[in-house]
């Protein structure tokens, strides 16, 4: 047993509350800096070519994919469906109208997530229309309007370095 113990259990707990709260308050003192730092590194030009407001957040449409009511394909055509879907992902993301994709790895009827960089709901309806798994009924898409960090949109290009394997 350690010396440490011996002193007490009043006496042990007292220094672990000082180490808790020291601890707490470096974390804090630490985020303190690190905003003043961030305040101070603002950059206009990234926030203008982002179109971030002054809060660094902008607009987007989210798309949820769920489960469409023409799920009875055979395998090789729901292969064929999901490797085109992909391939419009990839397409999307090209073209910077999709910020980010995935799917959900639960089994419900909720299968993944879009984040649209456009400006309406409409133009998002448009461009899931053109998934070749939605034109099948495979897959249906319900699209709400989102606040978000207008950073999300640097995430295609800091997925680009570090994807080994492309879809």
């Amino acid at each position: 047993m350690h010396s440490f113990c011996k002193v007490g259990p009043g006496i042990a707990m007292l220094v672990l509350t000082i180490l808790i709260a020291l601890a707490g308050s470096i974390v804090w003192m630490n985020a303190q800096d690190k905003a003043t730092t961030s305040r101070a590194s603002f950059d206009t030009a990234l926030a203008s070519r982002l179109h971030a407001d002054s809060y660094g957040m902008k607009y987007y449409i989210v798309a949820f994919l769920k489960a469409g009511p023409n799920r009875n394909q055979d395998s090789a055509t729901a292969a064929y469906l999901q490797t085109t879907h992909l391939k419009n992902i990839q397409r999307m993301a090209n073209e910077g109208t999709l910020v980010l994709a995935g799917p959900f790895l639960d089994d419900t009827a909720l299968k993944g997530i879009y984040i649209f960089n456009v400006g309406t709901v409409e133009e998002a309806k448009a461009l899931t229309e053109s998934d070749p798994a939605i034109k099948a009924g495979r897959l249906v898409m319900e699209l709400h309007p989102w606040y978000g960090s207008a950073a999300l949109q640097e995430i295609s290009r800091i997925h680009a370095r570090i994807q080994a394997k492309k879809f």
